[in-house]
């Protein structure tokens, strides 16, 4: 797989959309491993201050309009970059996607998957990671700042 300046090399070479570049590379990605592909992630590294970047439950009703009509024998790897999310809201999911494919989901973590993401992956059989990538710890907070304990 490309690193992120010849992807951005190779939009600016063909004057595409960030989309059809990225449906490329998934597309690649499915022909190589034969498996389901879903990508969730979040601008929250370019923009902080962005209200509801973490996991919620309008989240989890994307997952399951998205599942839907997938072949769930194919299994599952979901690609996540997140800074976590409701404690609830992750906790449903996880049923949920283990409901659906049982143990053969893989987490693939490009770079970050902190607190509710790091709850996803464990729901998961396995986690791909690089070596610039992170799972963060989980840490349920009040009002997104403060600490539960």
């Amino acid at each position: 797989m490309p690193n992120w300046h010849e992807v951005a090399n190779q939009i600016e070479v063909i004057g595409s959309t960030y989309d059809i570049v990225r449906r490329e590379y998934l597309k690649e990605l499915h022909e190589l491993t034969g498996r389901n592909i879903i990508v969730y992630y979040s601008g929250w590294l370019q923009k902080p201050d962005a209200p509801s970047v973490g996991l919620n439950d309008a989240d989890k009703t994307g997952f399951m309009t998205v599942i839907h009509k997938l072949d769930r024998t194919k299994g599952l790897d979901l690609i996540l970059h997140t800074p976590g999310g409701e404690t609830a809201a992750t906790e449903a999911l996880g049923t949920y996607l283990r409901s659906m494919f049982g143990i053969n989901i893989r987490a693939i973590v490009p770079q970050l998957a902190m607190s509710a993401g790091t709850m996803i992956c464990c729901a998961c059989q396995e986690i791909i990671m690089g070596k610039q990538s992170s799972l963060g710890p989980i840490d349920p907070q009040v009002d997104g700042y403060i600490p539960a304990k």
